[in-house]
Order: C-alpha cells, then sequence, then structure tokens
C-alpha cells in the first residue's frame, strides 16, 4: 500500500529498527518503526533486531528520538556568527551589524544562505522550523515585482534542505518606541515595513500553504517584531488576522522583553509591561508564543499561563548578546508552556538549546534537576506551537519524523539513553527522517556532506561582509 505522502512524492512502506527510542511513555529497547504515506502506522517495543534485519527493517543507530523543533529563527542571522565579538559592545551595537548584514541580502542570496542554513538545522536533528520573517522589500524599501519574493526564498530554501517551514510573516512597523510614542522606520528597517497592517496583511493574503492548497511543507503564521515595532493600534488586528485563516488560527509569534530597555520603553509610554499590553489588547492565547520572555514580572507569568500561552527561550543567543536568564521553570510551573528556538544562530543546536534551559536554570538558583529529561524533550519538540500538530512525538498517525542520535561517540559513549539530551551534541545526529523521507543519514545531508555544507556557508556569508 502506498499513498501520497503530503511532499510531492509517492512515499510507500518503509521500516526502520532502533535499538533505543523515546516514546510518549519513557525509553524502549528495540522499537520497529512502520511507516506507510509519511506517517506511522505501527510501533512495536520488544522486537529482537535480528527478527527486524531478516523482515528487511533499516538500522537506526543509538537512540531515536521524535523530530526537533526550532521555533525561533532569523535564517540571515547565520551570517553573524564569529563575527560580531570584537570589542565587546551591547546587544544594540550587535543590532548594527545585524542592520548591515541585512540591507545587502537580495532573493538570491538569501536562497543561497537559508538553504545551507536549513542543511544545518537538518544535520542536527531539526525537522521543522518557525522563521520570524521580517526581511520583506528592497533595500530603500519598495516591494519586489512579487512582494514576497524574500519568502518564497525561505520556502524554496526549506523544500530543498528537506524540513517543513513555517514562515511567520512578521509585521514590522515602526522603529523604536519611546515614552514620546514609536519612531519611523529608517535606513535599513525600511526593508521590513508595509506602510500599515493592512498592507502587511493584503501581501500575506498572497502566500499559500498546506492548509490552502500550497506547498506541503509549508504552514504561514505570523509575528508581531515587538511592541517596540508595532504601534498598539495595530496589536490587535494583527491577532484578529491570525485567527480567521482559512485553514483555522495561525500561529503569532511575537519578541516580548529581551531587553529591560524594550520593558521601560512599554512602561513609560503605554503604562504596561510588553506582555501586560500584548494582553491588553487580546493578543495573548493558545496559539501565541513570546520569544526569549527574558525580563517578566510575576505578572507577566501569570498573563501567560492563565492564557496557555508559550514562552520560547533561545538560550544560546540570549548567552551571546547578554540578553539574561529568563524565568523557564516559574513559567512552566504557572501552566505555559515551552518550546526553543535558535534565533541568531550563534550556535545551530536545539540538543544544546534544550541542556542550557536546565544549565541556565543550574546557575541562577544553585540547584539541580530544574527539569525533567522529558520536559527537556518536550520543549525540543514542540511543533504544535508552529503550526504542526500532528508531529513531534513517536506516536501512531503523527507524521514520521525520526532523528537517531549516536551512543557510542566520545560525547555520548557511557550515557542512559533517556539520558541523552543532557550528553550529546548536534555532532552525534546521525540519521533523520522528515515525514518518512531519509535527509541526514551516518552525519550526511542529503544535498551534500558536511565539508561541502561549510564551502556553501562561507560562500552565502562572505561576500555580506566585504567592503
Amino acid at each position: 500500500m502506498s499513498e501520497h505522502n503530503g511532499r510531492g512524492s509517492i512515499q510507500g512502506e518503509r521500516t526502520w529498527h532502533a535499538d533505543w527510542a523515546l516514546l510518549p511513555d519513557g525509553p524502549a529497547r528495540d522499537v520497529l518503526f512502520d511507516v506507510d504515506g509519511g506517517r506511522f502506522v505501527a510501533i512495536t517495543p520488544g522486537v529482537p533486531a535480528a527478527q527486524a534485519a531478516a523482515d528487511g527493517a533499516e538500522r537506526l543507530p543509538g537512540v531515536v528520538l521524535p523530530g526537533l523543533a526550532n521555533c525561533h529563527s532569523h535564517a540571515f542571522h547565520r551570517a553573524l556568527r564569529g563575527r560580531t565579538h570584537h570589542g565587546g559592545g551591547t546587544f544594540w551595537t550587535w543590532r548594527e551589524g545585524m542592520y548591515a548584514v541585512a540591507n545587502r541580502l537580495d532573493p538570491d542570496s538569501y536562497l543561497q544562505l537559508a538553504r545551507a542554513t536549513y542543511a544545518e538545522m537538518a544535520l542536527a536533528g531539526v525537522t521543522a522550523v518557525g522563521e520570524f520573517h521580517y526581511l520583506h522589500h528592497g533595500q530603500d524599501g519598495t516591494p519586489y515585482d512579487d512582494p514576497n519574493a524574500m519568502g518564497l526564498a525561505l520556502v524554496e530554501a526549506a523544500r530543498e534542505a528537506g524540513v517543513r517551514l513555517t514562515l511567520l510573516d512578521t509585521c514590522y512597523l515602526a522603529g523604536g518606541l519611546t515614552a514620546d510614542g514609536h519612531s519611523e522606520l529608517a535606513g535599513p528597517q525600511v526593508r521590513f515595513g508595509d506602510g500599515d497592517v493592512d498592507g502587511w496583511a493584503r501581501r500575506v493574503e498572497l502566500l499559500t500553504d498546506h492548509t490552502a492548497g500550497g506547498p506541503a511543507h509549508l504552514c504561514v503564521g505570523a509575528a508581531i517584531h515587538s511592541v517596540r515595532g508595532v504601534p498598539r493600534q495595530a496589536l490587535a488586528r494583527v491577532a484578529e488576522f491570525t485567527r480567521s485563516r482559512p485553514g483555522g488560527p495561525a500561529p503569532l509569534h511575537a519578541h516580548v522583553s529581551e531587553q529591560p530597555a524594550e520593558n521601560e520603553a512599554a512602561l513609560a509610554a503605554h503604562g504596561l509591561t510588553p506582555t501586560g499590553l500584548l494582553a491588553a489588547e487580546g493578543v495573548l492565547g493558545p496559539q501565541f508564543s513570546a520569544v526569549h520572555a527574558t525580563h517578566l514580572t510575576e505578572q507577566d507569568i501569570s498573563l501567560l499561563a492563565d492564557t496557555h500561552s508559550t514562552a520560547c527561550f533561545c538560550p544560546t543567543t540570549e548567552r551571546d548578546l547578554a540578553d539574561g536568564i529568563g524565568p523557564a521553570r516559574a513559567l512552566l510551573d504557572a501552566g505555559a508552556r515551552l518550546s526553543l528556538g535558535s534565533d541568531q544562530h550563534a550556535v545551530i543546536d536545539l540538543l544544546e538549546e534544550a541542556r542550557a534551559l536546565e544549565m541556565h536554570e543550574r546557575l541562577d538558583t544553585l540547584q539541580r534537576g530544574r527539569f525533567t529529561a522529558e520536559q527537556l524533550l518536550a520543549a525540543a519538540t514542540a511543533h504544535d506551537t508552529i503550526g504542526w500538530p500532528d508531529a513531534g512525538r513517536l506516536e501512531v498517525g503523527l507524521r514520521a519524523d525520526l532523528v537517531a542520535v549516536l551512543l557510542d561517540t566520545p560525547r555520548t559513549a557511557g550515557s542512559d539513553p533517556a539520558q541523552v539530551l543532557l550528553a550529546a551534541t548536534a555532532a552525534d545526529v546521525d540519521t533523520v527522517v522528515v515525514d518518512g523521507e531519509v535527509i541526514v543519514r551516518e552525519g550526511r545531508h542529503r544535498l551534500e556532506d558536511q565539508r561541502r555544507l561549510g564551502a556553501q556557508l562561507a560562500a552565502a556569508v562572505e561576500p555580506l561582509w566585504r567592503d
């Protein structure tokens, strides 16, 4: 039996056997995965490896995890890695370097950079990425002939890299916020804006996703850049737009309280924290993710939890930019959900992001065991927060996403499979399957080996830094 797998090809029956797998009810040995049409049709523990091999099952080494979800990405920030540390600086000086890179990209060069960046994610076990996309127009703010040319470059990049993409098309209307109100977009920022919220919505409506007959690997969501970048009167309209999408409510994300200066500006202008302002305008809810959520008050935590919102932490970015350590444990205890992202890609390693969630809490509280291994895995596989509710668990009926992590490398040898997230890195990922299709095998992407991928990344990044 075969059926269409939703990715533009016919995917028949396939079977994999794993020595270990992290199933929803815990670690299991000798697990047989039967896949048809890109979905799990049977998952059977306790099948001897010799029997599985005799029946034609492909072997998955080490321990198998569900596909990892990178819930917050700015693909073009990958060009900043190893380029922003001279002289120290601050988040705000880092941002100037980011603007300089943004101003040099066009659809062709963005496709080249994003394709290699998404392939790097696939090598790290990422099967779906939430792309917080605001690099919309030409350098002077003039739309391309296709006003979604930059977004469509990302769609094509994800297709070629073999990962699912949630394009969180970002409303970005203002250049900053002070007690006197919002400033206009200026300099490189003019590329980000659509004039007003109606212009943004009209452009987004030109995109289609798998719920509306478009590319099956694409989910179209939305984002509010921040309360600095979107005036108060537009916040509710963006939220309403996402709730009225043809395929049902779409994911809605926003940068929230990444910097103390953002809180100070919101309080000065509105008498509310960023979270309080978003709550007052009806933005929070089950489809909403507060990205970073670093500098929250107790009331902010309650607002996010009471509305069943998600907090998306990006620990390797938050430490790279000296942003601080957010209240992850307090959010989870209050009832909010957690997800993870690699944001500016100082590191692309969702295993490290999950481990850092625990390790940052240890540094902040002087206590160990702040999260269970199961809680860390849930944060690293939160596909539903980026519009893929049928992924993120090794469960019959769900999308057949598999990540095999080796247990015999210098980093993982001797590790308890149940604790692999506390030991492994992206370098230990051996095999990645997305919707039943092998994207990475023996640590090599289907498009190119790792050495070639490095050359591709260098070719995409270096021209962006030439004088």
